[in-house]
């Protein structure tokens, strides 16, 4: 990729006007992947969230009056409704978030709407389900249980492992944002989701099996505040475009834990210093002395 003419890379902050402008002029399009995105972090610092979520998503969109940039999409999140106990979310139900994280992606999504409709701006807004696959940071929960797993370390739990998510491969996500962007109506919300709805538990019996180990890795840890049960959409309007996924679950689960397994040097000097504290503060319960059984649940 860095070979490729088209392509340069701008080391900088979307709350920084300076560096947003020399980045974008003469733009065909800005898609907006910038955010803080960990609920965990979100909780215990929710500053950070608000400043690059909102605030960032504002300075975009100052950029895209000035320049007359043709195309904007906001790449946003499904946890905007918050949580469903039965069927599924359409881009028209209202939003219900649980977390400060998932406030912070709402108010963005507010907020690129509210531009369309005061100034005519271009905007589009995807909400994604939950994505996985190679090269995801690993304090989320697909690359974390790997990780710990092969490090012969617990796999924290929350609550009893009921909350269930849809997943998606990241390259399926990614396709659905190609087409919204080239074909999606200007002003619209597309959801996109896998389609793959699982208990947080199953999943981490997946990925140990996948691995070869057994259940005695897993510690269940006090619940999330706020942690929501149920995320679905429904993703009608985007397969109306012609889109769908093309990564069975199953075939990108087992795809994704060998990529970690085969791959440690670059998870390995991530899971140090500033993220090894985090770990430790964030997981505490696994760290004390009457942490080595799971809690009757």
């Amino acid at each position: 990729m860095e070979h490729e003419p088209r392509y340069s890379f701008v080391h900088g902050d979307i709350c920084d006007e300076q560096v947003v402008e020399s980045a974008v002029a003469g733009a065909d399009a800005i898609v907006n992947f910038a955010a803080e995105t960990h609920v965990d972090r979100s909780i215990s610092g929710p500053q950070d969230f608000i400043r690059t979520d909102v605030l960032g998503t504002h300075v975009l969109l100052e950029a895209v009056r000035r320049h007359g940039i043709p195309r904007y999409l906001q790449v946003s999140t499904d946890e905007v409704y918050g949580s469903v106990v039965e069927g599924s979310f359409i881009e028209t139900d209202p939003l219900c978030p649980s977390s400060p994280y998932s406030a912070s992606k709402a108010g963005a999504d507010m907020l690129v709407l509210a531009y369309r409709t005061t100034f005519g701006l271009p905007v589009l807004i995807t909400r994604s389900s939950n994505n996985y696959g190679p090269y995801q940071y690993p304090e989320k929960m697909i690359p974390l249980f790997i990780t710990n797993a092969l490090d012969g370390q617990p796999l924290p739990v929350y609550g009893d492992g009921r909350n269930v998510r849809d997943w998606i491969h990241v390259q399926d996500n990614c396709a659905a944002l190609d087409l919204v962007l080239r074909q999606g109506d200007e002003g619209q919300i597309y959801n996109v989701g896998g389609g793959n709805e699982i208990e947080n538990l199953t999943l981490t019996h997946t990925i140990l099996q996948a691995l070869g180990l057994g259940e005695d890795l897993i510690r269940f840890v006090a619940d999330r505040p706020g942690h929501d049960l149920r995320y679905s959409v429904d993703c009608s309007k985007l397969r109306a475009l012609g889109w769908q996924p093309q990564v069975p679950v199953g075939e990108g689960m087992a795809a994704t834990v060998a990529w970690y397994r085969d791959n440690r040097p670059w998870w390995e000097k991530i899971k140090s210093g500033e993220w090894r504290r985090y770990y430790e503060v964030q997981y505490r319960e696994l760290h004390e002395p009457d942490s080595e059984a799971a809690p009757d649940r």
